[in-house]
């Protein structure tokens, strides 16, 4: 490609307007609407992104690459500018005025128009502080990722374990999911198979060959070839989880025709199935009160 509308450096912003002009590009071209994995892979497909852009991470601790990062918060500024709204399920989809989007003027005039509420806001609630006033409501979001705060907590707890105990959590997890005979192999340095298992659906079983990794940064594609090697001969399939991302070059080697399929779990997943079981994650319900003035006065 011989234009790009972003660039990813480690050192230095990328250019937002541009990046929400892709994004825009991206949920057209995906029917208009995607999931946020979907929109990202479209997205990284569309401008050429390198893996070696996509293996920056952010300096801040956060357990994601850099092109992610920056592309919640294009996301976050299409939906701040109604040109995009999201579901309850995590589905992104183009608004009418969205859908009008087709040059950069458009995104940089939405992406001006965001700062500008911003900053109008930033200035209100320092002028409430000063003056000992109640500060103001903040019904937006402040970042793209208040909402999934509790899996950067979870991820690096995850991080922060043994390998060992890793594979016991993946054996188990494995185990949960309906998985039989699972059998952890340690370090026996078998071309990355850290160990294996048997998938049943209905009358047909499966032998499943996994590699779970502590990992931070993104999975390439390289990394998939080489685990496939392994796998090759031995099972019908092989299972990646790691608490990374994967490159979108490392998904399209997974499912690469004619070869043995890798199914694919990163660490937003890899969250989400320790919740869905309860291993480590408990979810609490709040209870919430309301009063229904109307039902007194009818009384």
């Amino acid at each position: 490609m011989n234009y790009r509308r972003f660039e990813i450096d480690p050192d230095t912003l990328p250019n937002l307007p541009g990046m929400m002009l892709v994004t825009v590009e991206a949920l057209k071209s995906l029917g208009g609407s995607a999931t946020i994995e979907e929109l990202d892979e479209k997205v990284i497909e569309l401008e050429g992104v390198t893996e070696a852009e996509q293996a920056y991470q952010m300096k801040n601790n956060e357990n994601r690459p850099t092109v992610n990062y920056y592309l919640a918060w294009s996301i976050t500024y299409l939906k701040r500018g109604n040109a995009v709204v999201n579901s309850s399920r995590g589905v992104w989809a183009l608004t009418e005025s969205g859908a009008e989007i087709s040059n950069i003027a458009h995104t940089q005039a939405i992406y001006d128009q965001v700062a500008r509420e911003e900053r109008e806001k930033a200035r209100a609630k320092r002028t409430a502080i000063k003056e000992n006033a109640s500060p103001i409501d903040e019904t937006e979001e402040q970042g793209p990722d208040e909402a999934d705060g509790w899996k950067n907590k979870l991820l690096s707890v995850l991080g922060a374990m043994d390998p060992s105990a890793f594979e016991r959590l993946s054996q188990r997890l494995l185990r949960e999911a309906g998985f039989t005979k699972v059998e952890v192999r340690g370090k026996s340095g078998d071309g990355g198979i850290d160990g294996l298992g048997v998938l049943r659906v209905n009358l047909v079983s499966s032998g499943v060959y996994f590699q779970c990794k502590r990992w931070k940064g993104s999975v390439g594609s390289k990394e998939i070839r080489d685990f496939r090697g392994a796998v090759q001969g031995r099972a019908d399939k092989g299972l990646f989880i790691t608490t990374g991302h994967f490159t979108s070059q490392a998904s399209d080697e997974a499912t690469r025709d004619g070869a043995i399929a890798i199914d694919l779990i990163d660490g937003d997943r890899l969250c989400d199935l320790l919740k869905d079981y309860s291993l480590g994650v408990q979810t609490e319900m709040i209870e919430q009160v309301s009063i229904q003035s109307d039902w007194f006065d009818r009384l």
